[in-house]
């Protein structure tokens, strides 16, 4: 069998052309995305998949419109999801190429100089919720697809873009509600990222609640209660002991260092005169890859029982509210991945290195099912430099400009004819 022949130069500079001549176009698209709220909660995100699909029928492209059940949605504490679904088919032999993005985001917050659902544009930068993550590989992805169909070439294969609003909750109805449906089941995945690495891994992340019981008393006669909160301070103590030594536990990925814990949310109590017969904390605990999930439950629950224990009349219920796997290296998504890399330097000048993340994201429930992914898009180095989840998030746009470049570039490598 012949090896793939590589597209020509002159096909690589006819997408950069197209992209550079419909980049103001491509602004305009992103900031009617960021126009449309996502906040979640509440997560009232069908109106922003309908303002979508009616700005990719403008390009030409009809978008599916899946949305979840009602009586999903809300046990799941959100009120409404329609998931967006282009599908795009080449001719037969190569490859389908799933493009994902997510457009649900958390709430503003305090401290913007900007509207946060403004779309402006200051000094090369789009200000907005969710400009960064992930709006932005909307128009990416949107774009890159828009730019290999200009050239008229003979492509084999296809894509689609998977455009969903569950991000923020754990992505069950989102992907993993198009995944479940059968609605979707590529070859290789591409989600929305950053432009100056691909990300091939990522850490899991288990929630849970822990409710620590004792018994109400007067202050002034406190030996004739049980203090929920000196039991609970026990708890957390043990816990952070245990948070020392995740230290010594090193992950083999680039980019993750080793899992840790997070006790992000306390109450408990109901006066200062009373000794408290309840306190409630939420933790948080990432896990990386070469962690079991169920080992790791196991062990905090041993750890939050036997620090309990030495409380008398003290009890504990734990609940799990999130288990997110975590998502492993995987060789075969090596044509994905080194197209990113190869078209990365060339577009931005520099090498484009691969590596995990901290995070955990979407594409987890991907690699579940077997599907070779990557994490590439528009967006700076880091996540603090983008201000995402905080004041004035925002993304230059020529970080958006050249990423789009790669992203059709890739696709261009994956799919020629």
């Amino acid at each position: 069998m012949n090896a793939p022949v590589a597209p020509s130069a002159d096909l690589y500079r006819a997408l950069d052309a197209w992209i550079d001549a419909h980049f103001d176009e491509e602004v305009r698209f992103l900031q009617e995305l960021v126009r449309v709220p996502t906040d979640t909660p509440p997560g009232n995100n069908a109106p922003h998949a309908e303002r979508t699909a009616e700005l990719l029928a403008g390009f030409g492209l009809g978008a599916e419109k899946h949305p979840v059940p009602p009586e999903a949605v809300h046990a799941y504490g959100l009120r409404s999801i329609t998931n967006l679904i282009v599908r795009r088919r080449y001719a037969e032999g190569g490859p389908l190429v799933a493009l994902n993005a997510h457009g649900d985001v958390v709430p503003p917050g305090e401290g913007w100089t900007h509207d946060p659902y403004g779309g402006e544009v200051v000094d090369g930068k789009l200000y907005g919720r969710a400009a960064a993550v992930s709006k932005s590989d909307f128009a990416t992805y949107t774009f890159a697809l828009r730019a290999l169909e200009s050239l008229g070439a003979p492509l084999k294969g296809g894509v689609e873009l998977l455009f969903t609003y569950d991000e923020e909750f754990g992505g069950e109805l989102g992907p993993g509600w198009l995944l479940q449906h059968g609605l979707t089941q590529p070859d290789y995945l591409l989600a929305a990222g950053f432009s100056y690495q691909v990300v091939t891994a990522h850490n899991g992340c288990l929630q849970m609640e822990v409710t620590v019981h004792g018994v109400m008393a007067h202050a002034a006669i406190p030996d004739t209660g049980v203090d929920a909160l000196q039991g609970a301070v026990r708890i957390l103590n043990a816990l952070y002991a245990q948070n020392e030594r995740y230290k010594a536990v090193r992950s083999q990925v680039p980019g993750i260092t080793h899992p840790y814990l997070n006790v992000g949310r306390i109450e408990g109590g109901t006066n200062t005169n009373v000794v408290p017969g309840k306190v409630v904390f939420k933790l948080d605990r990432r896990m990386i890859p070469e962690e079991h999930p169920a080992e790791v439950e196991a062990d905090l629950r041993r750890v939050i029982a036997e620090a309990a224990a030495g409380v008398p009349g003290l009890t504990v219920e734990i609940k799990r509210l999130l288990l997110a796997e975590s998502w492993k290296p995987d060789a075969r998504n090596a044509p994905l991945v080194q197209a990113l890399q190869r078209h990365g330097q060339a577009v931005f000048g520099e090498p484009i290195p691969t590596s995990g993340t901290p995070l955990y994201t979407d594409v987890r429930l991907f690699g579940a099912r077997g599907i070779p992914a990557a994490i590439y898009g528009a967006g700076p180095r880091t996540v603090r430099e983008s201000h995402a989840k905080r004041a004035d998030e925002h993304l230059v746009l020529e970080d958006l400009r050249r990423a789009t470049k790669v992203v059709a570039r890739t696709l261009l490598d994956l799919l020629k004819g």
